[in-house]
């Protein structure tokens, strides 16, 4: 989660490449998908559903991917979501 948060997407890429689970929950944001979205990171976002982020994925305080994109007033995420 804090590299998809952080804009790390070379780490993001190496965590998935060596067995990382896209979906593992626990922190503030539940997941990897939901900080990315939170923070704005088009690419890490994009690279998270590609690897099987589910976006209906909720928990944290951001309920959702969508509802933290909403969250953040992020347009172009919510339908990159949708």
């Amino acid at each position: 989660q804090a590299a998809a948060y952080n804009g790390n997407e070379a780490i993001v890429k190496l965590l998935i490449e060596k067995g990382a689970d896209v979906n593992a929950e626990g922190g503030t944001c539940s997941n990897a998908l939901q900080a990315a979205t939170l923070s704005g990171d088009e690419a890490i976002v994009k690279l998270l559903i590609e690897k099987g982020a589910d976006v209906n994925a909720k928990g944290g305080t951001c309920g959702n991917a969508l509802q933290a994109a909403t969250l953040s007033g992020d347009e172009a995420m919510v339908k990159l979501l949708i």
